[in-house]
């Protein structure tokens, strides 16, 4: 079980860009132009030892090193341009890494964008065979694994159909099905799945989850951090084509997470200041700011489910204040509705004889499980004598999903659901003596 399938080494994919330097302003320019473009390849101007051809290099990968274990699932996340499909593109030998070496033990099966690995004249059915032959498979294999590929794609009436008449979904489908049924030791998934309805993608995480528990070995990119979650043993994280973090799949996550929450901090409570806000208020104090905060401590503004949120807030009083309670209402963005409210004195906490200065308060909400949505916090100090400030939209924050449902299909999907909360679910016996509705009679 410790042996190694992949080993990647210090690899590096560099890309280089070339542009012109300016534009062709007059009608003597665009003459020029055309006439270089008779001595280029394929009608387009040859740029060797033209000065006003510029290039730019960029490395999409550089210096990435990590093992997977034969059986192991591997998540790799990491926001858009990261160089996560690059890295697949490597591993499944679709390019050629510019520095390092990557060492595959085993068969590959790939499933990397719309089309990959599929050729658009062929039908449905020859590309089956088409891939099972580049495996190394015999006639005989593929046979017995048809029918499965095609009742799991869905495309039995379009089989005989040259594949560029199918739609993204279509594609999707069928390729999935191909990757995930021929005998390959290692699966590799990139995002490409969002393509298909929520249903085929439910299908085909279970169908990884599968393979996983035959001893398969997968690398799965993916956005979906609970799928991401359910389904992997450990995570790779990858920013800016370098390996941030690479462990056990939860701590990866929240990693990663929480680096989403710093970088979007623009627009969040951080530095608001209360010239900001919509309020309704009294001379008597002022919410001066408001800053959430994870249970670390740390800044943060994306959260996942059953995580514990603090809000921190500064109140200034300009006069003794001998009584006060706070209201922390959240809202859920979209709809516009109120789906918790928390009172101070609910909890049995106090607040007298406070004087006069600035004033720091905070509010914990333990174990989170609203739904993932987008929402916004407001925030009230009354007293006995009514309301003495209240800001609206003090901040606002972002759920998403995470492990604590176990399931599979994205929550995005519950557009009216606003919180979660565990259940046990058992089948009870017909003769159970315990059941009045299984009594015998």
């Amino acid at each position: 079980m410790n042996e190694i399938a992949i080993q990647v080494q210090d690899l590096s994919k560099q890309y280089k860009i070339r542009f012109a330097a300016g534009r062709h302003n007059t009608l003597r320019d665009e003459i020029a132009y055309g006439f270089k473009s008779l001595f280029g390849r394929n009608g387009r101007p040859s740029t060797l030892g033209d000065p006003s051809a510029l290039s730019n290099s960029f490395w999409a990968i550089k210096d990435v090193s990590f093992e997977v274990k034969k059986g192991e699932v591997l998540g790799i996340i990491g926001r858009n341009g990261a160089g996560k499909s690059t890295l697949l593109k490597i591993l499944s030998r679709v390019t050629e890494p510019t520095e390092g070496e990557a060492t595959i033990r085993g068969r590959v099966g790939s499933l990397l964008e719309v089309g990959t690995g599929f050729h658009s004249e062929l039908t449905g059915r020859e590309n089956i065979y088409l891939n099972g032959a580049i495996l190394g498979m015999k006639k005989a294999e593929i046979d017995g694994k048809f029918d499965e590929i095609v009742a799991f794609a869905e495309v039995e009436k379009f089989i005989d159909t040259p594949v560029k008449r199918y739609s993204s979904g279509m594609h999707v489908r069928l390729a999935f099905a191909v990757a995930a049924h021929l005998d390959t030791e290692i699966l590799i998934v990139d995002e490409v799945l969002a393509v298909g309805d929520a249903s085929f993608q439910k299908k085909c995480l279970g169908k990884m989850g599968k393979v996983s528990r035959e001893g398969r070995t997968i690398l799965f990119v993916s956005h979906n951090m609970g799928a991401l979650s359910n389904l992997c043993t450990t995570g790779l994280w990858i920013h800016n084509g370098q390996t941030m973090l690479k462990g056990e799949v939860t701590s990866v996550v929240n990693s990663y997470i929480k680096s989403l929450s710093t970088a979007d901090q623009a627009d969040s409570s951080k530095g608001r200041r209360s010239g900001n806000w919509t309020r309704t208020g009294t001379p008597v104090l002022n919410i001066l700011n408001g800053s959430l905060l994870d249970s670390s401590g740390r800044e943060c503004t994306t959260f996942s489910m059953g995580e514990s949120i603090v809000l921190e807030f500064d109140v200034e009083f300009y006069h003794r204040v001998s009584f006060i309670n706070f209201t922390l209402e959240i809202s859920r963005t979209e709809m516009g509705m109120r789906v918790l409210h928390l009172q101070s004195d609910d909890t049995g906490s106090v607040f007298q004889q406070i004087p006069k200065g600035e004033r720091r308060f905070r509010v914990e909400i333990s174990n989170c499980l609203l739904y993932p949505a987008n929402y916004e916090m407001h925030l009230c100090v009354w007293s006995q004598a009514g309301v003495l400030d209240y800001v609206e939209a003090i901040s606002s924050f972002s759920m998403i999903q995470s492990n604590v449902t176990k399931r599979t299909q994205p929550l995005t999907t519950h557009k009216q659901a606003i919180f979660y909360t565990p259940s046990v679910w058992s089948e009870v016996p017909l003769d159970d003596a315990t059941n009045p509705y299984g009594a015998s009679v």
